[in-house]
């Protein structure tokens, strides 16, 4: 991984750091010194250190010989969502259409050809999937991945494909390139998409896009239910209307949000700033 910077101001000791994070995140558990330093490709010191710095900043936790993430490493993927003002805007809606249709709904944006969730507002059933903030899926195998891949240019619809998924789940290997590329198009026309038990058993989902204020699509918002207990009818007919009509009313908010006047406050000594 040495060397792996473009610039002369490419600092190797945080990538390395950004390494072990994401190497702890994709194993689910905790991990040892030895398969840290081997699934980072780090030597054993390099990553004793990473590792010791990272416990000691609150974002790993040691319990002897182990090593796993800290509910602090959130912070991190909750900070880039708030500057967004995304998360803000979007809970109440969020709450109202689970209150309504008693199905969990999630929002998502895509990371690498993942999915990854960044916020969430569930109902107490059986799934068969867990789902949290920051949880990883294959974006071609959701309702939400198909969303937001349908919505990118053909040139980085190829290369965020060709981008290995860091989601930790066997490859899928139902539906062929040409039949994703059918079902994008048919998203990109209707505006929605369905994962029918595509991710696992017994799960469906419907989704739609979230804009900004430029009207492109830069999170997805869905529906998820237990397949056993409602139809795919159901949802398209039912769930679906009310969630386009909240993604419609959390984009057009979000769009007000990012066109007022940002001003930042300033301290003691410090002159305010701001674009108005």
């Amino acid at each position: 991984m040495a060397g792996r910077g473009a610039g002369p101001d490419f600092v190797e000791a945080l990538a390395r750091g950004l390494d072990v994070l994401r190497g702890l995140g994709t194993a689910h558990t905790s991990m040892t010194l030895s398969e840290v330093a081997e699934s980072t490709g780090l030597a054993r010191p390099t990553a004793r250190r990473l590792l010791l710095t990272l416990t000691e900043l609150g974002y790993v936790r040691a319990d002897g010989g182990s090593y796993a993430l800290t509910p602090r490493v959130l912070d991190l993927g909750t900070a880039y969502v708030s500057s967004l003002g995304l998360w803000d805007i979007a809970r109440p809606h969020l709450e109202a259409l689970v209150a309504r249709t008693g199905e969990s709904s999630s929002m998502a944006q895509l990371d690498g050809s993942d999915i990854v969730y960044v916020a969430r507002v569930a109902v107490p059933k059986i799934i068969a999937l867990r789902v949290e903030i920051g949880t990883l899926f294959p974006a071609p195998q959701t309702s939400q991945g198909k969303v937001l891949l349908a919505a990118l240019a053909p040139d980085e619809l190829e290369r965020v494909l060709a981008t290995p998924s860091r989601a930790g789940l066997p490859p899928y290997i139902g539906r062929s390139p040409e039949r994703l590329a059918e079902e994008l198009t048919e998203v990109r026309a209707r505006g929605w998409a369905l994962a029918d038990e595509e991710l696992a058993p017994g799960v469906r989902s419907a989704a739609v896009g979230v804009r900004d204020g430029t009207g492109t699509v830069r999170a997805a918002m869905n529906v998820t239910v237990h397949a056993a207990e409602t139809s795919r009818e159901r949802l398209v007919d039912e769930h679906l209307p009310l969630l386009v009509r909240t993604a419609g009313d959390v984009s057009a908010e979000w769009a007000l949000w990012q066109s007022r006047p940002h001003t930042e406050v300033a301290g003691p000594g410090r002159r305010a700033s701001g674009d108005a």
